[in-house]
């Protein structure tokens, strides 16, 4: 397991993070505690969070996830062995504060509300699920329309977010700030106001990426690289389609698509892209799921791949990826599919 720096902090993290969505919905709270046992056993110290787990956010299912992480610390003791980072929504979810975006009263109100489930003092990363401002993420990415932003709104509400931040580190509740599902705007403003003001700076980002999700590959790399905040890349097998699960029109029993009644990111072209990188997995004798994550860890701006799984086979597989490591020649076939495939999600 290798180890990087989150950011221009002094905390180390294992560059494989243990995802967490679908305890409370699709796994069990024995389940999930079964998941954090074999991941700590592999060398995962870094597990990932939020406020609105487990998937798809209900009444019924919020919170969920962070209350079976906080049985297991209760039960196990081990709180101190992890590195844990949760989530506040970035507003929108009706069941949630109704609706309300990220401000200094709901940041406030959101972090008692995760401590309490994960009965814990602190977090050790604390960031913001999604932009309120709008964003290209999930599937918003055909009708994105930043024109349609306030600016002032914008700039104003990160102020105050990054002061509400600024007071929970000093109370020891968090330790550092991050980002997700950001765009490179949004990622440079807060920086920016965050050295401007003397104000919690963003250690890393949360962005989906995976071989056909690789939007983070240009600005979004330049400005990770330049200013020391790496990415936190969620859905590294992109929901799972990576697998080939869903080849042929097929619906496997408590998957993603059967859970949540549909699958956004499967297309023609996704699946296209997916079938091709299992052809070069297959010329190479690998296994196409953990190629998929492997190319992730080979990435220089990524601090952390998140994995997840919904049965303790699925993560036997998903943690053999440790043993991968991805000879030149398999890069090169993934770059000339790449270039085929640029865009299918």
């Amino acid at each position: 397991m290798n180890l990087k720096k989150l950011g221009r902090t002094d905390v180390s993290v294992t560059d494989i993070c243990l995802g967490t969505m679908t305890w409370g919905s699709q796994n069990t709270e024995a389940e999930g505690h079964a998941q954090i046992a074999m991941a700590r056993d592999a060398g995962i110290t870094f597990m990932d969070t939020a406020e609105v787990y487990a998937v798809p956010g209900s009444p019924e299912t919020s919170g969920r996830t962070e209350e079976i992480i906080g049985n297991w610390f209760a039960a196990n003791g081990d709180r101190d062995k992890w590195v844990l980072a949760t989530k506040i929504v970035g507003g929108g979810n009706a069941h949630i504060r109704n609706g309300r975006r990220p401000d200094a009263a709901s940041v406030r109100e959101a972090i008692e509300g995760s401590l309490k489930r994960l009965k814990t003092d602190y977090v050790d990363l604390y960031q913001i699920h999604w932009p309120s401002r709008g964003h290209y993420n999930f599937e918003n990415y055909w009708r994105y329309a930043p024109e349609k932003q306030d600016t002032a709104d914008a700039l104003a509400n990160m102020e105050e977010v990054l002061g509400a931040m600024g007071d929970l580190v000093r109370e020891g509740k968090i330790r550092h700030f991050g980002l997700s599902n950001e765009t490179t705007w949004g990622l440079a403003q807060w920086v920016r106001l965050a050295e401007e003001k003397g104000l919690p700076r963003a250690v890393s980002v949360q962005n989906e990426y995976s071989l056909i999700r690789r939007i983070f590959d240009h600005d979004m790399a330049e400005l990770s690289h330049h200013e020391d905040v790496g990415l936190l890349a969620y859905s590294p097998l992109a929901g799972g389609m990576l697998s080939g699960k869903y080849f042929n029109g097929a619906t496997p029993k408590g998957s993603r698509k059967d859970y949540q009644k549909g699958f956004w990111r499967l297309n023609d072209q996704s699946d296209a892209a997916t079938r091709a990188y299992h052809d070069v997995a297959a010329r190479h004798g690998l296994d196409p799921v953990q190629m998929a994550i492997a190319f992730c860890r080979t990435r220089p701006f990524i601090t952390s791949t998140i994995i997840g799984a919904t049965s303790t086979d699925q993560l036997t597989q998903v943690l053999g990826t440790l043993e991968v490591t991805l000879s030149p020649e398999v890069l090169a076939d993934i770059d000339a599919t790449y270039r085929r495939f640029p865009r299918p999600v």
